[in-house]
């Protein structure tokens, strides 16, 4: 608790010697005061007698135990007490910045988002216990190289994990509720259409592979979406779902007893449509509007995908099929172990190149919002070219966000591209 309670007080240094006269010695003054601060002595007293009563026991017990590996017990007893102290003080860090991001957020009368606050606050512990993990691990290390490194990694892990557990809960109890609302938007939105075209894309693309009538023709007519203009064939999907009872998807719908539905009109989370108004706000997922635009978005995107997809089966060793047949493998067997890990490259560039432009869409959810929607539907893209083409733009704050989904998709990139780069399988 005196660790938690003290280090809070040296960080707020910088605030207290603002506006101060530059002398020499000031740092390390204001440092000793750290020590005398209230809350600082009543929090040092009790680790002061904590720490006695286990020099005391450890002496007693170094002087009553006579085996030669008494000193490595003691380390070993010492390393768990410690263990057990760290997660017991980190658990309370924990809980305290829960408490206080709470009370932030109760004082300016917002709502908290609390599951994210928690998400974030475990997940900075998380990178605190990891750094403990990896400075175990740097110690067995006989390598000087090495053991920088692993000090390097964990002096990362410990600025990382304070600044999850302790500055960003904060950050977002006063960030702008807009900008982490099209964020979560956009994440749906990616997350909603990049696998299911991927998916799509494959299973068509191994269709028209084989040796079917007309594969030319299907070909052209599955690519065609991709070509055609985002303006016409998002009116051409507005009036297929259209929120009228005479819409052609209310009408099949209606065929099976369900009541026509608002469309690119309802605002609200498809589980809490389906679960009712009970259901979390948190766990309602992405709103019905928004599936629609998905859906037009996956339905643009599987031609090209499936004509990618196309040249990379072109590029698989027809005899490698054959041999696999000849040992008795099936369709499914051949698809798994033969046509997936060929296709990675391919595979492999087309998430790259989805998940990006995903993050960057804006033309046909543009054309397909509606204001009834509200903002249910808008991106990250769609949310800064509303905040630079409003009434009142905010140039500065728009040039600023886009920077921001600049690095998001970068950071995502190189994430992506060491995870999923080093799966690729390259013949």
């Amino acid at each position: 608790n005196w660790v938690a309670v003290l280090l809070p007080i040296i960080l707020n240094i910088p605030q207290r010697i603002r506006g101060q006269e530059r002398v020499p010695g000031l740092f390390t003054g204001q440092l000793a005061a750290s020590f005398q601060f209230p809350e600082a002595i009543a929090a040092g007293n009790p680790f002061l007698l904590a720490t006695v009563i286990a020099i005391i026991i450890s002496l007693v017990w170094w002087w009553r135990v006579r085996s030669e590996t008494r000193f490595t017990y003691l380390v070993q007893s010492t390393g768990a007490a410690l263990a057990v102290a760290v997660s017991f003080l980190t658990l309370q860090l924990t809980i305290s910045q829960i408490q206080a991001a709470v009370a932030t957020a109760q004082a300016s009368g917002d709502a908290l988002p609390i599951w994210s606050q928690i998400i974030f606050i475990s997940a900075g512990v998380g990178l605190i216990i990891t750094a403990y993990l990896v400075w175990q691990r740097a110690l067995k290390q006989h390598s000087d190289r090495r053991f920088g490194i692993g000090v390097l990694a964990v002096v990362l892990l410990i600025i990382g994990g304070y600044a999850l557990a302790v500055e960003l809960p904060q950050a977002l109890t006063n960030a702008d509720p807009d900008v982490l609302k099209s964020f979560g938007v956009t994440v749906l939105f990616a997350v909603g259409t990049v696998p299911f075209q991927l998916a799509i894309g494959l299973g068509l693309a191994y269709l028209l592979f084989q040796n079917i009538r007309g594969k030319a023709f299907f070909r052209i007519v599955y690519f065609m979406p991709y070509i055609m203009p985002f303006v016409a064939t998002s009116i051409v999907f507005e009036l297929i779902f259209s929120y009228r009872p005479a819409s052609i998807v209310n009408q099949v719908l209606g065929a099976f007893g369900i009541p026509a539905q608002k469309w690119l009109l309802e605002p609200t989370g498809i589980f809490n449509l389906i679960f009712g108004p009970q259901f979390p706000q948190i766990l309602g997922g992405p709103s019905l509007a928004l599936i629609v635009i998905m859906l037009y978005t996956t339905w643009t995107y599987i031609g090209y995908d499936a004509v990618v997809f196309l040249a990379g089966l072109g590029n698989v060793p027809p005899e490698l099929y054959e041999v696999a047949r000849i040992d008795g493998a099936s369709t499914w067997t051949l698809f798994r172990h033969i046509t997936l890990p060929l296709l990675s490259p391919t595979t492999f560039f087309l998430s790259l190149i989805a998940v990006i432009g995903t993050f960057q869409a804006f033309t046909q959810i543009w054309i397909m919002r509606t204001p009834a929607a509200q903002s249910s539907v808008d991106t990250m893209g769609v949310y800064i070219f509303r905040i630079v083409q409003n009434t009142d733009p905010n140039l500065g704050y728009g040039s600023a966000m886009a920077f921001v989904l600049f690095a998001v998709i970068l950071l995502l990139t190189i994430f992506q591209n060491r995870i999923a780069g080093s799966r690729v399988f390259y013949g």
